[in-house]
C-alpha cells in the first residue's frame, strides 16, 4: 500500500529537483559559450597610431668633406743629381714656366757636345759623298767611269745622309736632356710645398714643387646612398669651413661619383667653389648641406616603419585586424624623421607605430582616431 508524503517532505524534495534541473540547465549553457570564446580586442590609443598622408617632405642631404684645389700639380725630377739651386719658397706666386730648380746636368753636358761634334763630322761626310756624287755623274757621263761607280757613289751619299741625319736626332736628346736640369713652373698658381733645398741629391721621378691654383677650389665630400636620389648636377651646396666659424660659403655639385665605398655605403660627389679672394686653403675640413629641395609623396613618421630584416615593412590596420604590409621607401627628412612611402600603402591607411608594431599580423584592433602623419608640419 503506498505511503504517503507528509508536507514538509514534499516540499524538500521539490527544492531538491529545481536545483537539480537548474544546474543542469546552468551546465547546458555555459559549455557552447566556453567552446565559442572570441579573442579580446585590444584598444589602441591614437598616439600609437598614424594615418599616411600625402604631404610635402624636404631633403637637406649633409655633406662633408675635404677641400681640395681646383687645378694642381706636382713638378718631378727628369734626371738625378744634386740639386744647384731652389727659387721659390712655399706661399709664393709664380707664373708658368717661371724657373724652379735647377739640378746638376754635368753628364748631359757632356753627351751635348759629344752629340754636336757629331753632328758636324756628320755633315762634312755629307758634304764630302755629295760633291763626290756629282763628280762621279759627270765622269760617268764623260764615259771616263762605269756606271756602277755612280751606283757606289749614290750609296755613300745616302748613307753619309742617314749618320747626318741619326747625329742630329742625337743631338736634339742631348738638349731635352740637359734642359731637364732647369725646372720651371707648369702652372700659375701658388708654390704649396717645396720638397727640396739647395744639395739635395734627387733621382728621376723625385718631387721637388707642388703648386696649386688657389682660385678656384673643389670639395671632396661623400653622402649617403639613400641620400642620392636628392643630389643633382649643379645643385647648390652652402657649407662651413672650419677656420672660419660663422661664415657661409657656396659652391656648385660639378660631377657625381658612379661608384659608392663599398664600405661605408657612401657616394663620393665633387662641389666646385669659386675662391677669387683666396681666402679659403686647401686640406681644410668642410661640412655643409645641399640646397632643400621639396617634394609630394606620401609621408609617414619614420617610427611607423620597421627596417629590420633587409626588406622595410609596416604594421597596417585593416577591417579591425593588423596586418604586415612590405613597402618600398622614397625620400628621407632626417631633420623631421618623415619618410616617404613610394609602394605598399595609400593615402589615409592607419599604420602602428613604436611599440605596438610588435603585435601579432591579424590581432583583432579597436582603433582610436588616429594622428595624420602631416600633422603640425
Amino acid at each position: 500500500m503506498a505511503r504517503s508524503l507528509s508536507v514538509p517532505s514534499r516540499l524538500a524534495l521539490t527544492a531538491a529537483l529545481a536545483a537539480a534541473l537548474g544546474g543542469a540547465a546552468c551546465n547546458s549553457a555555459e559549455s557552447p559559450a566556453a567552446a565559442n570564446t572570441a579573442p579580446a580586442v585590444i584598444d589602441i590609443g591614437r598616439e600609437n597610431v598614424v594615418s599616411v598622408v600625402s604631404a610635402e617632405i624636404t631633403i637637406v642631404p649633409l655633406i662633408s668633406g675635404d677641400l681640395r684645389a681646383q687645378l694642381e700639380a706636382t713638378v718631378r725630377a727628369e734626371l738625378g743629381g744634386s740639386v744647384l739651386q731652389v727659387v721659390p719658397d712655399e706661399g709664393q706666386a709664380v707664373k708658368r714656366g717661371a724657373l724652379l730648380a735647377r739640378i746638376e746636368a754635368r753628364t748631359q753636358e757632356d753627351a751635348l757636345r759629344s752629340a754636336e761634334s757629331m753632328v758636324r763630322s756628320a755633315d762634312e761626310s755629307l758634304s764630302v759623298a755629295e760633291r763626290e756624287l756629282v763628280r762621279t755623274e759627270r765622269l760617268v757621263t764623260g764615259g771616263a767611269l762605269a756606271e756602277r761607280e755612280l751606283e757606289a757613289s749614290r750609296n755613300a751619299a745616302v748613307l753619309a745622309r742617314a749618320q747626318r741625319d741619326d747625329a742630329q736626332s742625337r743631338l736634339a736628346s742631348a738638349r731635352k736632356a740637359l734642359a731637364d736640369g732647369t725646372v720651371r713652373a707648369p702652372i700659375s698658381g701658388q708654390v704649396a710645398r717645396r720638397h727640396v733645398n739647395r744639395g739635395d741629391v734627387v733621382s728621376p721621378g723625385s718631387e721637388l714643387y707642388t703648386i696649386i691654383d688657389p682660385s678656384s677650389m673643389r670639395l671632396e665630400a661623400s653622402v649617403p646612398s639613400e641620400q642620392l636620389s636628392a643630389i643633382t648636377i649643379d645643385a647648390t651646396v652652402n657649407f662651413q669651413v672650419r677656420g672660419y666659424p660663422g661664415q657661409m660659403f657656396a659652391g656648385r655639385i660639378e660631377r657625381i661619383s658612379p661608384m659608392a665605398d663599398p664600405v661605408t655605403r657612401q657616394v663620393p660627389i665633387f662641389v666646385t667653389i669659386p675662391n677669387v679672394e683666396g681666402r679659403l686653403v686647401a686640406g681644410l675640413f668642410a661640412e655643409g648641406r645641399v640646397v632643400q629641395e621639396v617634394k609630394r609623396g606620401l609621408v609617414v613618421p619614420i617610427n611607423a616603419v620597421n627596417e629590420r630584416g633587409g626588406t622595410p615593412w609596416v604594421l597596417r590596420v585593416r577591417d579591425g585586424k593588423t596586418e604586415k604590409v612590405e613597402v618600398t621607401l622614397g625620400l628621407r627628412d632626417a631633420q623631421t624623421e618623415r619618410v616617404e612611402i613610394a609602394t605598399g600603402v595609400s593615402e589615409g591607411d592607419v599604420l602602428l607605430v613604436g611599440a605596438s608594431q610588435g603585435m601579432t599580423p591579424g590581432t583583432p584592433v579597436k582603433v582610436r582616431t588616429p594622428t595624420p602623419a602631416g600633422a603640425g608640419d
